[in-house]
């Protein structure tokens, strides 16, 4: 016989997980907006620092080696950046199956003891 009781507890823990989890993913994705966000605003400020330098610079040898500069720093930046926002993508991917270890590790211990 179904207990209606339980059925309605278990389908309110369920909804309740489920907010949680939506809230926590939510926040990820708000992180890693304002971390583009923040990486663009300085790349962009980085680059009209550095057309400013360039209009000042008064031989080839020192426009290339401002130039050199530069894109080492923007190379070196940007691979920074790409590390850290792989890193939130990868913490993100693990809040979004979080919920689902539970259930996913109930289901497979039957299988694993079989064998």
């Amino acid at each position: 016989m179904i207990n209606f009781d339980d059925a309605n507890k278990k389908g309110k823990e369920a909804m309740e997980g489920m907010l949680k989890n939506y809230s926590e993913v939510t926040k990820g994705f708000q992180a890693i907006a304002a971390e583009a966000t923040d990486y663009s605003k300085k790349s962009f400020q980085d680059v009209a620092s550095f057309m400013e330098s360039l209009t000042g610079v008064k031989s080839m040898e020192a426009a290339f080696e401002l130039q050199t500069s530069f894109m080492k720093s923007s190379y070196e930046g940007f691979i920074a950046e790409a590390t850290k926002m792989g890193e939130m993508y990868s913490e993100l991917a693990k809040t979004v199956y979080k919920p689902y270890e539970a259930p996913l590790g109930k289901s497979i211990v039957p299988f694993s003891t079989a064998a």
